[in-house]
């Protein structure tokens, strides 16, 4: 491909276009995983792994900086894979095919993977560089970060030795985070009864796209449609007068994105079949009135459908619409600790049929962790009294800020010297694998960094390439500063 060699910095755009052409799904991360034992291979450097497949590899200090504090730079080797109903791409397979777009880097129809490749590829320029500042350097790759942060919760005692780590995970120049929220997954099951298809009736395929989605935490503030309650109200006010019955319903995917696209097959007798088109056309426009200012690219689309066999009962239809709607998504919550911070949030992931069951997705988010279990609650209740059977994950801890972090006043002062404005010093909605780290390693101090990128998780992911720049320096300056003991 070789379209980023002209992109600043050289180095960390050449290994960026390097892992991009290496398949790594979550839980699929064999191959970039050899790439990277490959790669210690060649440089000479120390790797090792762990029982589920982390890799650290480690550089020692350069001259005259021995005997600084070992930094840990540390990123997650998995992506998520999400792409555009339309492309025609195998994640397990093929490379990602990287679009230049002014001062932006995407990809074509696909996620980019810069969440988090850009880390990684930071940290293989650095351990390739034998021009940079530093005292002892773990680079520590964690595996299965975006589908239940396994690598991190599986971390070795021992793995590591470094008491300072920076999380290179973030997603906002000039934003330096200290704590982040903690998470936990609800997951119902609702039984779905089927019988005979009434005669005379026409079938019709109604979709929900053009959502911009997004990552369940960054956006969950943005005011963003979800596919999955879009498509339910709209069946659910067809369904009124329109005698409708449905046969499947198909949304998201993610338990960490946003719903962009969901889609359904629904009837209506044949006598209705006019209103039927009247009555979405009607709808959609509303719709688009609603997202105009953030979600503008909303549509609600229709084409006629096979005829099935079979369709939801009454009842499992009314069930099934009832908890979509009823399920809370969005802000529960915002902080009363910093300004315009969420603290509680769910987002209503993914409803996909399998065979007579239907299961929904939900992941709760909080700053708080009581308020974190009681949003799970509130979700598992809905789920209960659609009578839905429930399952939740064992969930995942936040980070506490300490604000006595040497760390977080060496990234602070370094980004304020080098840029001649002072970061926001910050927790974030999002989950970082930070706090897991935290619990099996209590002395660490930690901050996370990263380059501006927007629309994580979805197809729509874009990296600023100038905001690049401005990380891989910073992220250099605070080595040589550490190197120093400076603060």
């Amino acid at each position: 491909m070789n379209i980023l060699i002209e992109l600043q910095p050289q180095q960390v755009w050449k290994y960026f276009e390097e892992i991009s052409k290496v398949p790594r799904p979550s839980k699929k991360e064999e191959k970039i995983r050899a790439y990277l034992l490959d790669f210690a291979k060649q440089h000479k450097l120390e790797a090792k792994t762990d029982t589920i497949g982390n890799v650290l590899i480690s550089k020692p200090a350069t001259a005259g900086c021995e005997g600084s504090p070992t930094v840990i730079l540390q990123s997650h080797i998995d992506m998520v894979c999400e792409k555009n109903a339309d492309k025609d791409f195998n994640f397990d397979t093929d490379p990602i095919q990287l679009v230049l777009d002014g001062e932006w880097l995407k990809a074509d129809g696909t996620t980019l993977g810069a969440d988090n490749g850009i880390g990684v590829a930071a940290q293989l320029a650095i351990l390739a560089a034998d021009d940079i500042k530093h005292g002892d350097i773990e680079c520590l790759f964690t595996v299965d970060e975006e589908t239940g942060l396994s690598g991190a919760f599986a971390l070795e005692p021992n793995f590591i030795t470094g008491d300072i780590l920076v999380n290179l995970d973030s997603e906002d120049d000039g934003e330096i985070f200290i704590g982040c929220a903690g998470g936990v997954d609800t997951i119902g099951t609702l039984p779905i009864e089927f019988e005979e298809m009434p005669k005379g009736m026409f079938a019709i395929s109604i979709s929900v796209s053009g959502l911009m989605g997004g990552h369940s935490g960054d956006d969950i503030n943005k005011g963003r449609g979800n596919a999955n309650k879009i498509l339910a109200r709209v069946i659910k006010h067809l369904e009124s007068h329109l005698e409708l019955r449905l046969a499947s319903f198909d949304g998201g995917n993610l338990r960490n994105a946003i719903a962009r696209e969901a889609r359904a097959e629904v009837l209506v007798p044949m006598a209705k079949k006019e209103a039927l088109v009247a009555e979405l056309n009607i709808f959609a426009s509303e719709l688009v009135n609603e997202y105009k200012k953030t979600d503008a690219g909303v549509t609600v689309d229709y084409d006629s459908s096979d005829v099935p066999n079979v369709v939801f009962t009454v009842a499992s239809q009314s069930h099934l619409l009832n908890l979509i709607l009823a399920c809370p998504h969005g802000v529960l919550e915002m902080s009363s600790k910093m300004e315009g911070m969420v603290e509680t949030s769910t987002n209503l992931a993914s409803v996909k049929m399998k065979g007579d069951k239907c299961v929904i997705t939900t992941s709760q988010r909080s700053e708080v962790d009581s308020r974190k279990h009681f949003a799970a609650q509130t979700v598992k209740s809905c789920f209960e009294l659609a009578g839905a059977s429930v399952e939740q994950s064992d969930g995942y801890p936040g980070w506490a800020p300490n604000p006595e972090s040497f760390i977080a006043k060496v990234a602070s002062d370094s980004y304020e010297k080098l840029f001649g404005e002072a970061p926001d010093v910050k927790s974030i909605h999002a989950g970082l694998e930070c706090g897991l780290f935290l619990q099996k390693y209590p002395n660490l101090d930690m901050v996370s960094i990263g380059p501006t990128i927007r629309n994580a998780h979805s197809p729509d992911e874009r990296i600023h390439i100038k905001h690049t720049e401005k990380f891989w320096l910073h992220l250099l300056d605070m080595l040589e500063r550490i190197a120093q003991n400076k603060a």
